[in-house]
């Protein structure tokens, strides 16, 4: 599943970006059968969190693109694609996530940060602090924090493919805060801690418990079963 993730979402940009006519819609049905396919080897109590994550990331992209305008797709449009697809880069943090060394999520953290101020002091990037302290401030908050740090890399290297084939440009005067911001931004990644905060108030608030990055997290053997024998069928 994590090697049909990377191939969606690398591949899929590709052919969105030089496609054709026909390129996005192939994508969208692809990125939609990839979260289907996902939702099915998942236990039952965690599909919850994948639909709350879906719902949030549906919102995130209106609100950041089309209302406060962030940044722009090149049809103009929010690509179908797009909402499974942030679904798919979380589950592929939070398997990801948990192979990093104790105390590594916050040399990510530190590495980031004279790069930021760096970006910040040139002028270039001063959308990048606030985005960063929002990151920060998600880390302090909730015990995920290899997969918040996680994320900060994998947004990373998702938004430099996207935005170099130019599926989307970050817009480099910020509306509405009279900042700047590069194209992306280095802490983008800041908005998938903080979507990973409401998936999990959402579901701790339904099970009246606040769980930590329920996003599929093996917790039954049926569950881990199925995971097997998808990635069996996979190779």
């Amino acid at each position: 599943m994590n090697r049909l993730i990377v191939a969606t979402i690398a591949i899929g940009l590709l052919v969105d970006q030089h496609g054709g006519a026909h390129g996005q819609l192939a994508v969208n049905v692809l990125a939609w059968a990839v979260l289907a396919r996902l939702w099915l080897v998942s236990a039952p109590a965690q599909r919850p969190a994948l639909l709350a994550c879906l719902v949030y990331a549906t919102a995130g992209e209106v609100f950041l693109s089309l209302v406060w305008g962030l940044y722009d797709y090149r049809l103009g449009n929010i690509p179908l694609f797009v909402p499974p697809g942030h679904v798919l880069l979380f589950y592929l943090g939070t398997q990801l996530a948990p192979r990093l060394q104790d105390g590594a999520e916050w040399w990510i953290a530190a590495l980031a940060l004279p790069i930021v101020a760096g970006l910040a002091w040139a002028g270039r990037d001063t959308l990048g602090p606030l985005l960063y302290a929002l990151f920060l401030a998600c880390m302090a908050l909730s015990r995920s924090r290899r997969l918040y740090a996680t994320m900060l890399v994998l947004s990373l290297a998702m938004e430099l493919w996207g935005t170099w084939l130019g599926n989307w440009t970050w817009r480099h005067e910020v509306p509405w805060l009279g900042l700047v911001t590069a194209n992306p931004p280095l802490a983008a990644g800041a908005f998938y801690a903080a979507l990973d905060l409401l998936v999990v108030s959402t579901v701790g608030g339904r099970r009246r418990q606040l769980p930590a990055s329920p996003i599929l997290t093996p917790s039954t053997a049926s569950h881990q079963a199925a995971t097997c024998s998808a990635r069996s069928s996979s190779r």
